[in-house]
C-alpha cells in the first residue's frame, strides 16, 4: 500500500527542472511520481523530457498539450480566449511540435486522461484540468468549494489533483475530501522568483493525510541560454529569468493577475 507520491504537472520542456524535481522525490522515498500531463510547451528541447520520465518510472496522464502533440492538431487546446495569449500558445504549440519525435507523439496520443489511485485509506484522481474537462482552469479565487464538493462526489473520490493553470493551491472540501492544484515545474508561478513546484502526498501512521508544496531550484539561467539558442520569444526567457509571466496573463482572474507584475 502506497503512503507518499509525489505529483508533477507542467513540465512544458523544462527538463533540468523536471530532473531536479524526481532527484529530489527519490531522495524523500516516494513510492510512486506521477505526472498530470503537459510535457511539452514553453520550454526548449521537448524530447529531453522523455528519458527522465522513463528512467524514473513517471506514470503520466494526459493533458491538453499531450493530446494535441500527439494527434498533430492545429493548436494546443489551452482554453485560452485572448488573442495576445493564443498568439504566444501558437509559437510554443508550433515549436513543440515540430521539435517532438513521432516516437514520442505516439506516447503522448496514447497516455490516459485521468488515474485512480489508492493513497492509504484515500481514493484519489489524477487529471490535467478536471475531471470534466482537459483544459478548465480551476482557479483558487472563484472556484467553490460546493463545486469541488459535487465533483468529488460525482467521482466517489477523497481527493482530485489538477494542473494546467500554473499556480499551486489546495483546499480542505471537507472532513474527508481535498482539492488540490499540484504547480508546474515548467515555469516559475508569477511570483518574482525562479523555482518551481510540485507536490508531496503522504499518509502517517494515524491515517492523515498531508499535502506538501515542495520548491524546486533548478539551473534557470542554463535553461534561458537554450531558450535564447532555440528561438523562443523573449518574453518566454524573461518568467524563466525574473518569475514574472509576461504572457498567457489574460486568463488569470482577477485577484490572481494582482499578483504578479503585469
Amino acid at each position: 500500500m502506497m503512503s507518499r507520491i509525489a505529483c508533477l504537472g507542467g513540465i512544458y520542456s523544462n527538463h533540468l527542472a523536471l530532473e531536479a524535481a524526481l532527484q529530489d522525490a527519490r531522495k524523500r522515498g516516494v513510492d510512486a511520481i506521477y505526472c498530470l500531463g503537459d510535457l511539452g510547451g514553453f520550454g526548449p528541447h521537448p524530447d529531453r523530457v522523455f528519458p527522465l520520465l522513463e528512467e524514473y518510472q513517471v506514470q503520466c496522464v494526459q493533458g491538453n498539450y499531450d493530446d494535441s502533440i500527439g494527434h498533430g492538431l492545429d493548436d494546443c487546446q489551452c482554453g485560452y480566449t485572448d488573442p495576445t495569449d493564443n498568439y504566444y500558445a501558437q509559437i510554443s504549440y508550433d515549436y513543440t511540435l515540430a521539435n517532438t519525435s513521432n516516437h514520442h507523439r505516439a506516447i503522448l496520443r496514447d497516455m490516459p486522461t485521468q488515474r485512480h489511485v489508492s493513497l492509504g485509506p484515500f481514493r484519489l484522481l489524477l487529471c490535467h484540468g478536471s475531471p470534466r474537462q482537459v483544459n478548465e482552469f480551476l482557479w483558487e479565487s472563484t472556484t467553490s468549494s460546493h463545486f469541488l464538493q459535487h465533483l468529488l462526489d460525482q467521482y466517489q473520490v477523497n481527493l482530485i489533483a489538477t494542473t494546467h493553470t500554473g499556480i499551486k493551491w489546495q483546499r480542505q472540501v471537507a472532513d474527508q475530501s481535498w482539492f488540490v492544484n499540484v504547480g508546474v515545474l515548467g515555469r516559475p508561478e508569477n511570483d518574482g522568483t525562479t523555482v518551481v513546484w510540485y507536490t508531496l502526498l503522504e499518509v502517517d501512521s494515524s491515517s492523515n493525510l498531508k499535502i506538501s508544496f515542495i520548491p524546486i531550484d533548478y539551473d534557470h539561467q542554463q535553461l534561458a541560454q537554450q531558450m535564447q539558442a532555440e528561438g523562443l520569444p523573449n518574453e518566454f526567457i524573461e518568467t524563466i529569468v525574473t518569475g514574472w509571466w509576461s504572457t498567457c496573463l489574460e486568463i488569470l482572474p482577477a485577484k490572481e493577475r494582482l499578483r504578479g507584475r503585469y
